[in-house]
């Protein structure tokens, strides 16, 4: 019989909660805030833990720091309780370290399809450990993800692109997902003066948009298609409802958007401080990084020299002036227009 420790501040709930885990064959024990939940997870060692996130003496987020931080129950699957519903607070759990997120008021079979998922999945994560098959990478998340995301894409509806069609504008309202299924697109924003400086570019197997859904506001940059696109159009309220419902997905666009604000500081950072030389370095690996699946000399960069110069952050005639220096150096080739990196880790490692 599984161990169900349920840690919650409101006694009617609490008593509900144990009521129903308890008719469905769960061994439950209680505890009414975070400092005796902390002191049960420590006794019993339970399978699963249902935690509201405010109480007193410790709320919800203290527990699973402790939890965490303890090696001897650091793995045991922890669902959140709350009466919070704002995007914030799901992606605060998550990012956290919490296995899933149920919002007050919850039905019955909601708490027990929670609880028996990640049951489920503890047992599964369970038996490769022991067979000593886990690792960071483990097939039971990838194949979780790619599976969901599979189904998640069937049917849904095709969109055709021109080259250099406007998807979104700044300042337009997110109203879907996108996922790219053929072409390039690139994201970007202008100064006053009509200056591009692209942010992001995307290939076939990225999503896009995603982070202005997330945050909840208004898209930050255009999104512009750099060839003939293919773009699947998810909408948001489809996107929403399988970032709530399942854990392996949310936690990837997470790590997605923890990636995209850090890539977009080290690019601002180069932008800033770094020389041309440098910059025009930066840009070819970051494009070939982003659009070129196999890094090596045979893999042309195929890409204009204005959006070349916009992710370097520089003039179009500076950009050619270096390309032209870094031909002479031999660290690359320029076969009808198109530039071919032959020393990758020289220009990686160009000092500034």
């Amino acid at each position: 019989m599984k161990k169900i420790l349920v840690i919650e501040d409101n006694a009617a709930v609490r008593e509900n909660i144990a009521e129903i885990l308890e008719l469905s064959s769960y061994n439950v024990t209680t505890a009414e805030d975070g400092m005796q939940g902390i002191k049960q997870i420590l006794l019993s060692k339970p399978d699963l833990i249902l935690c509201d996130i405010a109480m007193p003496e410790m709320d919800g987020y203290g527990v699973l720091h402790m939890l965490r931080r303890n090696p001897e129950v650091k793995h045991t699957p922890l669902i959140f309780l709350t009466a919070k519903t704002e995007r914030s607070d799901f992606r605060a759990a998550m990012e956290q370290g919490a296995d899933d997120f149920i919002t007050k008021p919850f039905s019955a079979t909601e708490l027990l399809q929670a609880v028996e998922s990640q049951i489920k999945k503890h047992e599964l994560i369970m038996q490769d450990f022991t067979s000593g098959n886990y690792s960071n990478n483990s097939s039971i998340f990838s194949e979780g993800y790619t599976e969901t995301l599979n189904l998640f894409l069937e049917g849904r509806n095709l969109n055709k692109y021109k080259k250099k069609q406007i998807i979104y504008y700044e300042g337009n309202r997110p109203m879907y997902l996108f996922y790219l299924i053929r072409g390039k697109v690139k994201t970007y924003k202008r100064n006053e003066d009509g200056k591009e400086f692209v942010t992001e570019l995307y290939h076939a197997g990225d999503f896009f948009g995603y982070v202005a859904l997330m945050e909840v506001s208004s898209y930050k940059e255009t999104a512009e298609t750099m060839e003939e696109c293919e773009i699947a159009i998810i909408p948001k309220a489809d996107f929403e409802n399988l970032l709530n419902k399942n854990q392996a997905v949310s936690n990837k666009f997470i790590k997605m958007l923890a990636k995209n604000v850090t890539d977009k500081e080290q690019q601002l950072l180069n932008i800033a401080y770094n020389s041309l030389r440098k910059k025009v370095a930066d840009a070819l690996i970051m494009i070939q990084d982003k659009l070129i699946e196999e890094k090596n000399e045979n893999a042309p960069i195929h890409i204009s020299r204005e959006n070349m110069a916009a992710i370097a952050g520089t003039a179009a005639e500076s950009l050619i002036r270096t390309l032209s220096d870094f031909k002479n150096e031999k660290l690359i080739d320029i076969r009808e227009g198109n530039v071919i990196i032959l020393e990758r880790e020289k220009l990686i490692k160009l000092m500034n």
